[in-house]
């Protein structure tokens, strides 16, 4: 596995201040150069310091084949610069010109089908089409070469959200580049045999030459597990290894510029191995776009904090979000008010130094033109606007106050989540096609929130066995080294939860025997001989479990067989007799070695867990945390030299919430710090330093 890069941040311009950068995707090749001075005086208004240019401008930049216009770049550049505005540089890969796709159709990929994607959209290029790779590298050097000595270009943004339409090829391209991953995954081909299981349904292969990408089978037919796994892991390292190229060919003529690209985290997105990718930028950025609805707030937090772990805790770049309502869902809501600068405030609560948007203007025509921005087709006389200049304030002020050199603090509590569980449990033939790793994640977060825990969501190769309690949730594969860290944390003294569906594979999608949960079993204290799916797809099929502990189970329980000689059962399934199911554990304590376990064997939902938690902390060990508010969010930012803390007190609720004041106020939107309490109002956030 590649070794993590340094990590490097962009250094302010020349005379100016430190502070969190604030911006967004600036677009003037949309907008006659009229307007342009226009958008440097709004911006200085609003207080932005940092925009995105040039993204997607290739047609612009080099509008015949080796003809460069850098004219118009660099007027928009300078004048930026000039009004004290850095520039993150895109190398304008993300979408190839029209005459490039005519020159060489091969460029374009290909669908299981076969179907060729026409441009006409973005993101039209294959991975691993050497052409695309010539093209692009070529551009690369171009802009790196005439903007190497640009003082006010402050970073490199590599190509744009990776995968987001091409994140699977299925062309003459992708095979050969499958086969060749796969020979240098595995050695030989019955090394791949192996893994993929090929002596059922006679897939067994004699050759290399015999591998073929997972393309369109028949409907209702069962794509080899195995394959599609590797498929997936093999389409993200070749958009990586793309992205590696260009970040190689933009390094090596600026070195000391850094570089990132914006990944695309949230609590579901897992199209892309984004904690592997991580160690190939030079400081993580993310794009994340709201969840509607009563979601919204925990989602956030939670993807945040996935970013956070991701960059290991060290700074890490917004570099998309929106103000208001996106484009591209059937229905798209505006956010309500005051929820503009407290979703901005929440990323930077959870490690966020840097804020931006997409995109600073809106958009009169395109596919995008219903994309809410900094400045609306309303102009500057609006309540979006204004919003917009107050976080601006409201940054300066943070960075006035010290936040600069804090970092999350650490939770007592880390969550796993693993993209190749979630790619595994992608398969359309397991337990119950309503169940994957990716439900549960987010629900035991919140579910911990309700408790007064606002914890780590942390990547499986992350650090989680440092916390002092961790919990797998639905955690699908356990590869051999993965278990290892299971027994050694637990068997040193570590409180672990886990789940249904956690250890159910190894690495390659084999199961591993004798009984689930597998390879932890004994960790856990549990024997499961078969799953009991729920469901209401067929009539006179039981579609939930009532625990005696008031929670219910919906969509999935396991039929726990047996338990430890060292274990608790602390709540068990109450159910009609002929079932099956009445009396069998469905929470399970135990002891391993110094530490202790509790296994849930059922999909509880945010409600479940949260009611659960009390007697699961009680059985772990673990101190309750006292008593507070379960519709205030509280987040920490600490610096562990200077013990300087700042409190983020989020209000989750649609009412108005109270709690002790502690520390200073800093900041505070739709909040109020007074005689020792702060009042916290729906939409709203403070930020109090102690």
């Amino acid at each position: 596995m590649a070794q993590r890069r340094a990590h490097r941040w962009p250094e302010p311009l020349a005379g100016r201040p430190e502070r969190i950068w604030y911006g967004g995707d600036y677009n003037p090749d949309q907008w006659p150069e009229d307007v342009w001075d226009e958008d440097v005086r709004l911006m200085v208004k609003a207080g932005v310091n940092l925009v995105s240019v040039g993204i997607f401008s290739w047609a612009r930049i080099e509008p015949r084949e080796g003809v460069f216009d850098f004219g118009w770049l660099d007027r928009i550049i300078d004048k930026l610069g000039k009004a004290g505005i850095a520039v993150d540089l895109a190398s304008a890969t993300a979408s190839p010109p029209m005459w490039l796709t005519q020159a060489h159709p091969e460029v374009l990929w290909k669908d299981e089908r076969g179907d060729v994607c026409q441009p006409g959209a973005r993101q039209h290029w294959r991975p691993t089409s050497p052409v695309s790779r010539e093209y692009a590298l070529k551009l690369c050097r171009a802009m790196a070469e005439h903007y190497k000595g640009n003082p006010y270009v402050v970073a490199w943004h590599v190509g744009n959200e990776y995968g987001c339409h091409n994140r699977f090829d299925y062309s003459e391209d992708a095979e050969r580049a499958f086969r060749k991953w796969c020979e240098e995954r595995y050695g030989t081909i019955e090394k791949v045999n192996d893994a993929w299981g090929t002596a059922f349904w006679a897939q067994r292969m004699n050759d290399f030459s015999e591998i073929v990408p997972p393309r369109f089978i028949g409907d209702g037919n069962f794509m080899n597990p195995g394959k599609l796994l590797d498929f997936k892991r093999f389409s993200s390292d070749a958009l990586k290894a793309f992205y590696v190229a260009e970040r190689d060919a933009l390094a090596e003529i600026t070195p000391g510029r850094p570089l990132t690209t914006n990944f695309m985290v949230s609590a579901f997105g897992t199209g892309l191995d984004y904690d592997d990718w991580g160690r190939e930028v030079d400081f993580v950025s993310d794009d994340h776009y709201f969840t509607p609805g009563e979601a919204h707030l925990d989602e956030l937090a939670f993807s945040a904090s996935l970013v956070d772990g991701i960059s290991r805790k060290d700074p890490w770049f917004l570099m998309e979000h929106s103000t208001s309502a996106v484009n591209w869902r059937p229905i798209n809501y505006r956010k309500e008010p005051g929820q503009l600068v407290r979703d901005s405030l929440a990323h930077v609560a959870m490690g966020a130094d840097a804020v931006c948007y997409f995109q600073w203007r809106q958009s009169k025509a395109g596919a995008e033109k219903y994309h809410s921005a900094m400045l609306p087709h309303a102009g500057e006389d609006s309540q979006v606007f204004r919003d917009v200049c107050e976080l601006g304030r409201d940054l300066n002020a943070l960075a006035d106050g010290g936040l600069l050199g804090t970092r999350l603090a650490k939770s007592r509590v880390a969550v796993v989540y693993d993209y190749e569980s979630e790619w595994a449990s992608e398969h359309t033939a397991t337990p119950s096609q309503r169940v994957h790793h990716v439900d549960e994640p987010l629900e035991w977060f919140r579910a911990l929130a309700d408790n007064g825990v606002t914890a780590d969501i942390v990547p499986v190769r992350s650090n989680w066995d440092e916390y002092e309690m961790a919990v797998l949730p639905s955690v699908y594969i356990l590869s051999a080294e993965t278990v290892r860290r299971v027994r050694d944390y637990v068997a040193n003294g570590g409180r672990l939860i886990a789940t249904y569906y956690t250890g159910l594979s190894d690495e390659r999608d084999h199961v591993w025997l004798g009984g689930y949960p597998g390879a932890i079993r004994d960790v856990v204290g549990v024997r499961i001989e078969e799953f009991a799916p729920l469901g209401d797809d067929w009539p006179g099929t039981p579609d939930r479990l009532d625990l005696d502990n008031g929670a219910t189970a919906h969509d999935f329980a396991d039929v726990i067989t047996s338990v430890g000689k060292d274990a608790t059962v602390l709540a068990s399934f109450r159910d009609d007799p002929w079932t099956g199911m009445d009396g069998r554990p469905a929470i399970v304590g135990n002891a391993y070695g110094e530490g202790r376990t509790v296994y849930v064997g059922a999909r509880l939902g945010r409600d479940g867990i949260a009611r659960s938690l009390p007697m699961m902390f009680s059985s772990l060990g673990v101190e309750v945390p006292e008593t507070s508010d379960p519709g205030l969010l509280r987040v920490e930012r600490v610096d562990e030299e200077t013990g300087a803390r700042f409190v983020f007190l989020f209000n989750r609720t649609h009412a108005v919430v109270e709690a002790v004041q502690d520390g200073m106020p800093v900041v505070a939107s739709l909040a109020d710090a007074d005689d020792g309490k702060v009042t916290v109002r729906p939409n709203g956030v403070i930020v109090l330093r102690k």
